[in-house]
């Protein structure tokens, strides 16, 4: 059995080994290809899905009869679900991405220096980008389509559960590279659900030059924990709405409802509402009302509960925690102050807003909130790449290094300095 074991193990090591070095070698290629190429490949790419929608569908068929038939929620099955609107979707974020401007090869910042030499910045692509992801199968068209506009290859690993969707999409992908006379490597999906082969993934320096895990925050641990290369993440999304006591009571109603109602399962909903003292008894019972309507569980702090009495009891917990369900954490504070004390405390740096008619108090929750995005009279549930121009996302950073809030195609770039001269020594 040892020996059984010890081999199989060998054979996926010497596998992944293989995919790595194939990818360092379709970076290059994919690094020096021109706009006119990647955005070729992502029309044919686009296309393709399209043209295949039975295929992808019956694929996706396959992973949703076993994931009930192992008696998975109906929120892990929607996540699973592409359908017929889905796969437009992708398509369509597949023809956005061919649209966004290609930061490859940007120069920025150019300027003389005394010594006669020209000195600036350019755009460059990070290498070979590996994706770690769970069930949404639509994440393998946005990697790929990202990756591969950003002049990057990558290597993408899916859940188990996603197994034959997610290779019915690469499959499309490739197609779309072929048009266009490039690599089918400059795309790598892994098609086996072996768990061991993230460990080598994570730990394949000479291969891969960043990380990104997208999913629960147990997956994103582990990836950070583990792995030997750097690592773009964020770990919760614990985000707020502050109602301040000057919020027009109808756009607080709305920001309100749609940052925690529009869609439950997402890192950029609300998980904590503060509320100003001051309004608080005009604003709550409208607010736990229509919450209530939609099912939303309530649990409040003390204050939050003298105007709404049959609100459940909030725990210190319920101050930290990211739902990703009907249940919402209410809390009053006695002033911007505190609704910023309580964001830096319990908060996790993802998404945060105010709602205020006050300048003064919407440019200092601008300054003073750490996350990376900060909103003024707007819904949370905008901080994504699509709202905000980028196309599809890799995902949502939390670091400050690098790349921090949604991360696009210049997130999947760096910089280096270039130098332009002409015989020019230094003396």
């Amino acid at each position: 059995m040892t020996d059984s074991n010890s081999s199989v193990s060998q054979d996926l090591s010497a596998h992944m080994e293989s995919l790595g070095i194939a990818a360092r070698q379709a970076s290059r290629e994919i690094a020096r290809a021109t706009t006119a190429q990647k955005n070729s490949a992502l029309l044919a790419a686009a296309a393709s899905i399209e043209n295949h929608k039975n295929i992808l569908l019956l694929a996706n068929a396959k992973d949703l009869d076993h994931a009930k038939a192992s008696g998975q929620d109906a929120a892990f099955i929607d996540r699973l679900t592409i359908g017929e609107k889905g796969i437009l979707s992708m398509a369509e974020g597949l023809r956005q991405v061919a649209a966004l401007q290609d930061p490859v090869g940007e120069m920025r910042n150019l300027s003389y220096r005394p010594s006669g030499i020209q000195v600036g910045r350019m755009r460059v692509p990070l290498g070979v980008v590996g994706i770690i992801y769970e069930s949404r199968p639509n994440v393998t068209a946005d990697a790929a389509a990202l990756c591969l506009k950003s002049g990057n290859a990558c290597i993408l690993r899916g859940g188990s559960e996603a197994i034959h969707s997610n290779q019915a999409i690469a499959a499309c992908i490739h197609e779309g590279l072929k048009v266009a006379g490039l690599s089918i490597d400059i795309v790598q999906v892994l098609d086996t659900i072996d768990r061991t082969a993230v460990d080598h993934l994570i730990t394949m320096k000479a291969h891969i030059d960043v990380i990104v895990p997208r999913g629960g925050k147990g997956l994103i641990e582990r990836i950070s924990k583990n792995a030997s290369i750097p690592v773009i993440k964020h770990l919760d999304g614990v985000c707020h709405v502050f109602v301040d006591e000057s919020a027009n009571i109808e756009k607080a109603i709305a920001i309100s409802m749609n940052s925690k109602t529009q869609r439950y399962g997402t890192c950029n909903t609300m998980e904590t509402l503060l509320v100003h003292s001051a309004i608080a008894a005009r604003f709550l019972p409208s607010i736990t009302g229509l919450m209530r309507e939609k099912g939303v569980e309530l649990r409040g702090c003390a204050e939050s509960r003298r105007h709404i009495p049959d609100m459940l009891e909030a725990s210190e917990e319920d101050w930290f925690a990211e739902y990703l369900a009907p249940i919402l954490a209410i809390r009053v504070v006695p002033n911007l102050d505190s609704a910023i004390d309580h964001i830096t405390r319990y908060g996790s740096q993802h998404t945060d807003a105010i709602v205020t008619e006050l300048h003064v108090n919407a440019m200092r929750f601008l300054r003073e909130v750490d996350s990376s995005s900060v909103m003024i009279n707007a819904s949370t549930r905008f901080a994504d790449g699509f709202e905000y121009g980028l196309g599809a996302e890799i995902g949502i950073s939390t670091d400050k290094i690098h790349a921090r809030g949604p991360v696009g195609l210049e997130g999947l770039t760096s910089q280096k300095y270039i130098v332009f001269g002409d015989g020019h020594v230094r003396s």
